[in-house]
């Protein structure tokens, strides 16, 4: 227990201070946070404190990081990580579509890539950039997924809770910044938890039954490479809350099916796995 504390502290500490110190540079040095390359620190943070925390803080290791693909194993789970995304994103302009605002289609491609090309050569990029990408994306899943998720909470819900909490908790600055200025930060910063707490139910459900790391990076990668890009030009009618909420409705439909259907729980091998991955600490 003693060490599962400092672990655990020594985490928060690394992942928050890394990443927030980070968004403060960017800021301070008058940069844009939207510029991928200043993302990457700030992205890797997760990563970085869960490696330390592993490697010399607790000296547990790696045996329960899931690091290898299971592409055979996980093949479905890597089915539902790389079209939920697009499935989600068109829920949400099919509801903001109820509320009477139609997206002007034709000027998606100019908006995304800056070039009037046709959908059938925009559509299998956005289905190729989340894969290519995904390894980006493990810099948060292996500290949120990974390391943070098996160590909190009584259950596996309670677990993708507090870790979806603490997960927004460590947005919150970009609010703030350019990544997602508001003239309501308040409701942008509370509908955007709701939207955060409710992807990490649904990626703590693909972590858990496809026993890989790499299924809810993929997952990441869609949300926000797909998701997020394409939600300016499809739902530029909305605040930048409302297009929260307008995201978080599919999400959280997904996340009460997950949970009412008991799929929050590892497969029954993946569990016997676990067990005997946290037998011992190394060193």
């Amino acid at each position: 227990m003693a060490r599962n504390t400092k672990g655990l502290t020594a985490y928060l500490i690394l992942s928050f201070g890394l990443a927030w110190g980070g968004i403060a540079a960017v800021v301070a040095s008058g940069g844009s946070v939207v510029n991928p390359l200043l993302q990457l620190p700030i992205a890797f943070a997760p990563a970085v404190a869960a490696l330390v925390v592993r490697a010399w803080v607790t000296r547990e290791g790696f045996a329960d990081a899931r690091q290898r693909l299971r592409l055979r194993a996980a093949r479905r789970y890597y089915l539902y990580a790389w079209l939920g995304p697009v499935l989600v994103l068109a829920a949400s302009v099919a509801l903001a579509a109820a509320f009477g605002d139609l997206p002007d289609l034709a000027a998606v491609p100019e908006a995304v890539l800056g070039a009037d090309v046709p959908w059938a050569v925009l559509a299998p990029l956005a289905l190729l950039v989340p894969v290519v990408a995904m390894p980006v994306f493990w810099g948060e899943e292996f500290g949120w997924r990974g390391y943070l998720q098996q160590r909190v909470g009584r259950s596996p819900l309670t677990a993708a809770l507090i870790t979806g909490l603490i997960w927004a908790a460590w947005h919150a600055p970009l609010v703030f910044t350019d990544y997602a200025r508001s003239d309501a930060p308040g409701l942008t910063l509370a509908t955007w938890a709701a939207q955060i707490v409710a992807q990490a139910v649904i990626l703590a459900w693909l972590f858990l039954r496809s026993g890989s790391i790499w299924v809810p990076s993929l997952a990441h990668a869609g949300n926000n490479l797909v998701i997020g890009t394409f939600s300016e030009p499809l739902l530029g009618g909305f605040a930048p809350w409302e297009v929260n909420l307008l995201q978080a409705a599919p999400l959280l439909v997904l996340c009460a099916w997950v949970v009412l259907t008991g799929r929050l729980s590892p497969e029954p091998q993946r569990r016997k796995e676990t067990d005997k991955a946290r037998i011992a600490p190394i060193g």
